[in-house]
């Protein structure tokens, strides 16, 4: 999951910079006044999620198996956990009821 994480900030990063330099440039439109910073972070989010949808699926595909393991892994520990107890307080009161 870090490395889906990381591949996902480093296109975002390149969007950043390739937008930064298009709007510094006169390609695309300048924000308002202060909220230049905000317009170019809008615009490098933009083009990057679809850009991460496409590149970065069969990462995500591995990062979503590894997480669907270690939920099975994780209710099959409760499970075992579940049934254990009830052995041990089956035979608790198995040995507490008179003969």
């Amino acid at each position: 999951m870090l490395r889906y994480t990381l591949m996902r900030l480093g296109i975002f990063a390149g969007c950043l910079v390739v937008v930064w330099g298009a709007v510094y440039s006169g390609i695309f439109p300048r924000g308002f006044g202060a909220s230049n910073g905000l317009w170019v972070l809008l615009l490098a989010l933009v083009l990057s999620a679809p850009i991460s949808w496409v590149a970065l699926r069969k990462e995500r595909d591995r990062a979503s198996v590894q997480i669907v393991t270690k939920v099975d892994r994780m209710k099959a520990n409760l499970d075992a956990n579940r049934s254990q107890e009830d052995v041990t307080d089956d035979s608790a009161r198995a040995q507490s009821q008179p003969s």
